[in-house]
């Protein structure tokens, strides 16, 4: 690519009509990333004209309570795309149902409530709940006869727990989906610095020969964290910072930045580029863990001007918790453009 190059952004491409139903609609993922990034978009005239939101959770709500909930998520977590001229139009996409996700029967309500649009419409079902539910909720849809051709499926990440239960989930999702209906995302991927460093790296011809060893001492990837665990104690003392940020979120960075040109930015060959980085990843062997890696827990401090419990005073978190909340690493891409050049990734 070159200083003239076209880069594509698919994500500006024009959307056709659909209903999107969140599992997990009243979930940290839904109200904190998911739900204000939709308003973003709909301010932005991103979304469809048509088109409904429909959030179901355990939780006993109605939908007039349910949009108030998703309202002041949006003013505390994107204060500055707040628009309250622009809030009743987003807010009238929003519904919400009642269903738990283990029960066959409440796919019934769910499939009425699809159904009382006219109309062809894609369905997109995005999956915010736990990764144990993912093989659940898509065989109940297929039982509900809500696959169709035209549906799609959004797994968000973690995708498992480790390697076996990641391929049972993939499994389990792949025998009611088609591949191409499987979105598997990685939500910082979205982020707009992440989006200008493709073009940063391939629309700019004079960085592709200063890109590599010889002329770069080392990388540094760092993903710093102002919050805590706010909540998710149950989930992140499970997963903690290695399984929650750095096998995805940084690993993803580390591709982007490290992987060789792709012949186009669509998602195949963008894929096939990072995945020859992740095979050139030099192991840490046991006896190198000490050396390469640093784990450690945060403790009581402040935060935006406040204070903060440390994290075994977190609810949820055991007194005794080992889990990590920060984690640095070192890592070498065995390849002939960073060839002993480290890359230093932390994060917490």
């Amino acid at each position: 690519m070159t200083e003239s190059s076209s880069i594509n952004n698919p994500a500006k491409d024009p959307v056709e009509p659909f209903d999107m139903v969140v599992f997990g609609g009243t979930g940290d993922l839904a109200l904190r990333k998911l739900l204000p990034s939709l308003y973003h978009c709909d301010a932005e005239r991103r979304l469809p004209e048509h088109g409904r939101i429909i959030c179901v959770a355990r939780s006993d709500l109605t939908t007039d309570a349910y949009r108030e909930q998703v309202h002041e998520a949006c003013q505390r977590f994107a204060p500055a795309a707040i628009s309250e001229k622009e809030w009743p139009a987003f807010g009238q996409r929003i519904e919400y149902l009642r269903l738990d996700a283990t029960a066959a029967d409440d796919y019934r309500a769910l499939a009425q409530k699809l159904v009382e649009y006219p109309g062809a419409k894609a369905r997109v079902f995005y999956l915010a709940t736990s990764p144990g539910l993912f093989g659940t909720i898509s065989h109940h849809l297929s039982q509900a006869g809500l696959v169709e051709a035209g549906a799609r499926v959004v797994l968000e990440k973690p995708i498992g727990h480790d390697l076996a239960s990641s391929r049972e989930i993939n499994a389990h999702v792949g025998a009611v989906f088609a591949e191409q209906q499987i979105y598997r995302i990685d939500h910082y991927l979205g982020k707009e610095t992440v989006q200008n460093l493709l073009v940063l790296r391939f629309g700019n011809a004079i960085f592709e020969p200063l890109w590599r060893a010889g002329l770069v001492e080392h990388v540094q990837i760092t993903v710093a964290e102002q919050v805590g665990v706010e909540g998710r104690g149950d989930y992140y003392d499970h997963a903690g910072a290695l399984r929650d940020m750095v096998q995805n979120h940084l690993l993803q960075l580390l591709c982007i930045v490290a992987m060789e040109p792709p012949t186009s930015l669509d998602p195949d060959s963008v894929r096939d580029e990072k995945l020859k980085v992740l095979r050139a990843l030099r192991p840490i062997a046991g006896q190198e863990v000490t050396a390469n890696t640093v784990r450690g827990q945060y403790k009581a401090g402040a935060s935006a001007g406040g204070p903060v419990p440390g994290y075994l005073e977190e609810p949820d978190i055991p007194a005794d918790s080992t889990t990590e909340t920060f984690v640095a690493a070192r890592l070498f891409v065995d390849n002939w453009r960073w060839a002993g050049v480290p890359f230093y990734l932390r994060t917490g």
